[in-house]
């Protein structure tokens, strides 16, 4: 029988599933383990003056990171979609950059390690990198956890905020011990303060918002089903903040990681096949 010749999208995507597929392990473990063991040797200038921070290979290592959840959103990437992720993007460069020069919502920071290129001198420009995957993995965790509940968008949006204010919880914490940034003042929460809660609270809801509108629930979920390393992302999350939280001592965020990692245990889908 004939094979059918897919179009070029169809073979680019089918060739980023198959990469993610056979480099599950090395992309969800080995990096992230690699990640947190680079960041605490920076962190206690232990590495050479060049390699301490070295802001490319930060960049690197979590684009390699963000690869599954790139190849798991791929096909589901219509214009709708890609216009909800740039309104997304620019929001994100927006209240970023209202934070650094008002203190508010955030609370008063700066930042203290190089992070690449900056928008404005103010915002760096990897920024959604950053931010837009603690979004979308916090919806696709809510999605396969809580069934029909999620069906209800009065349910699901502020749901999906709240597990992407506890995933800052998490990072947060762990940033600040390693020198990412630093709040002024510090904060009651292992150096952060409440009020930056309060503005995740809010950037979050936004966000949230801004993806449920964009991408269509049914077909989330659909390729949720047939896409084993969609969470895979996710597993890098709390592996490498969950070491940087333990390694100083901070252990309500290692606490916290341990449970969005028994939470992606519960859905079952982490056994790394050889192919």
């Amino acid at each position: 029988m004939a094979s059918v010749e897919l179009p070029a999208r169809g073979r680019l995507e089918r060739e980023l599933d198959g990469i993610v597929e056979d480099n599950r392990f090395t992309i969800a473990v080995v990096f992230p383990a690699v990640g947190a063991v680079t960041l605490l040797a920076s962190a206690e200038a232990l590495l050479p003056g060049p390699l301490n921070f070295n802001p490319y290979l930060l960049l690197f290592g979590v684009a390699v990171m963000r690869l599954p959840l790139v190849a798991g959103l791929a096909p589901l990437l219509t214009r709708k979609a890609a216009a909800g992720l740039l309104v997304l993007c620019l929001y994100t460069y927006a209240i970023e950059f209202v934070g650094v020069h008002t203190g508010y919502p955030y609370g008063s920071f700066g930042y203290g390690v190089d992070l690449g290129p900056m928008l404005g001198g103010a915002v760096p420009a990897a920024l959604p990198l950053f931010f837009i995957p603690l979004v979308v993995n916090a919806y696709l965790l809510c999605l396969l956890l809580s069934g029909r509940v999620a069906r209800s968008a009065a349910i699901r949006v502020p749901a999906v905020a709240l597990t992407v204010v506890g995933m800052d919880l998490v990072l947060d914490p762990a940033a600040v011990s390693v020198g990412f940034w630093a709040y002024d003042g510090g904060g009651a929460y292992y150096g952060v303060p409440w009020l930056n809660y309060l503005g995740w609270t809010l950037s979050a809801t936004v966000a949230v918002t801004l993806l449920d509108a964009a991408f269509d629930r049914k077909e989330i979920l659909q390729r949720l089903e047939n896409c084993r390393f969609m969470l895979d992302d996710l597993v890098s999350f709390v592996l490498l903040w969950g070491a940087v939280n333990a390694y100083f001592g901070n252990w309500i965020p290692a606490a916290l990681a341990v449970g969005y990692g028994y939470g992606l245990w519960r859905t079952d889908r982490f056994d790394f096949p050889e192919r």
